[in-house]
């Protein structure tokens, strides 16, 4: 894909978010799953932006991904999540780290129609593996297949997930640590609807039961020893850091664009001009415009540096952090703003700040950011002492 073709994509993808905000309450209220917001994503093309050109993808990079996924987010979050999700594991098909014959067998079905990927790695006791622990969940070879056996929660997307990327542990007498490709549609899965949550409702984070689940021996993705924990590639890592993010971004920009319309379109009585016209309402409105303003540059920022190849450090993960907190920060000012109106559930404002709400719950949390920040920082001082203590020479 060249630059010249990409502003066509991008059009779509704001036709589509714009078809995807009429329904986007009812996907809230009902926390039914979108189905056919990914049936027309395929029929545009996008659920193969980011697949390389070998195998019929677009062979877009994380600026074009993180650009559709933010519009995309401004219609409906919880379909932009599932399809950042959905990029984040295509770009990983291009990494060499999957074996040849999966590469090959989830680009030949994401071509086909939404055969939508994602990954199974939180559990209900050990939580998230971003905190150091191994999963409870085992792979036990049995001749010529794994058999997985655990409990997965978070299956965001499941209802429409072809492909599940299942961490586990070998109980082999050297443990691994791995992912095997389960198919949905394997003998022994089993979803449990659990999710209920406060925003992103229809993202439809329901927990996975697998129970003896058959894999081919072949189908284990990048094994290590468990007693190195989980491994996690720099580059991997900031897609999926920045598609999270962006996420975000579309849910401020959707609160953004609805205060400021409601400013710029009521005219109370007691006033007799637009409530645009207050300088309190402008303020509020101009630190909206410059939160999204730094959380847009800070992703594109990240994004460029990210498909130039270029070291990215803990760039990524506080790009999460600060779009993250601007987006609750915007949609929190746009519902002062706003009123009683803002917080009828009638409109769609009170909808924008429930789901920014829910960044923060991404592994890591802020918290764990701030931590490995410092880590960082201090680490970088601790090196510079020992050089300024080295002897001179000459």
């Amino acid at each position: 894909m060249t630059i010249a073709e990409f502003p066509a994509l991008l059009d779509k993808a704001c036709e589509l978010a714009d078809q995807f905000a009429l329904s986007a309450g009812h996907y809230d209220s009902t926390g039914s799953f979108p189905h056919v917001n990914f049936d027309l994503l395929h029929e545009a093309e996008l659920l193969r932006l980011v697949s390389a050109g070998e195998h019929g993808g677009l062979g877009g990079g994380l600026v074009e991904a993180q650009a559709i996924v933010a519009e995309i987010a401004r219609g409906e979050p919880s379909t932009a999540l599932v399809l950042a999700m959905h990029y984040s594991h295509h770009n990983q098909l291009r990494s060499g780290k999957w074996p040849k014959h999966l590469v090959e067998r989830l680009n030949a079905a994401n071509l086909e129609g939404p055969a939508l990927v994602n990954s199974a790695q939180v559990e209900p006791r050990v939580g998230s593996p971003s905190h150091g622990s191994l999963p409870d969940t085992v792979a036990h070879y049995d001749h010529k297949v794994w058999k997985i056996t655990g409990h997965k929660t978070y299956a965001t997307g499941i209802p429409a997930l072809k492909y599940v990327s299942v961490l586990a542990v070998t109980d082999e007498p050297v443990p691994r640590l791995a992912s095997f490709l389960v198919p949905t549609s394997s003998k022994g899965l089993r979803v449990v609807e659990t999710w209920n949550a406060t925003g992103m409702r229809a993202t439809a984070s329901h927990d996975l039961l697998l129970q003896d689940v058959e894999v081919p021996v072949e189908d284990i993705i990048d094994p290590g020893p468990a007693s190195e924990g989980i491994k996690r590639d720099e580059a991997g890592t900031g897609w999926y850091f920045l598609l999270i993010a962006s996420v975000y971004q579309g849910v401020a920009r959707a609160a953004a664009d609805w205060i400021i319309d409601f400013a710029a379109n009521t005219t109370p009585g007691s006033l007799g001009q637009p409530l645009a016209t207050v300088p309190r309402i402008l303020d509020g409105i101009g630190e909206i415009e410059q939160r999204l303003a730094i959380s847009e540059r800070l992703l594109r920022s990240v994004a460029e540096d990210s498909d130039a190849r270029r070291p990215l450090g803990l760039s990524p993960a506080l790009a999460k952090h600060e779009v993250i907190e601007n987006a609750v920060a915007i949609t929190t000012l746009a519902l002062d703003l706003g009123g009683n109106i803002g917080l009828g559930r009638n409109h769609p404002l009170e909808r924008h700040h429930r789901d920014a709400l829910c960044g923060r719950a991404h592994a890591p949390q802020n918290n764990l950011i701030r931590t490995m920040a410092a880590k960082a920082a201090l680490s970088r001082r601790a090196q510079l002492t020992e050089l300024r203590q080295l002897p001179e020479v000459g």
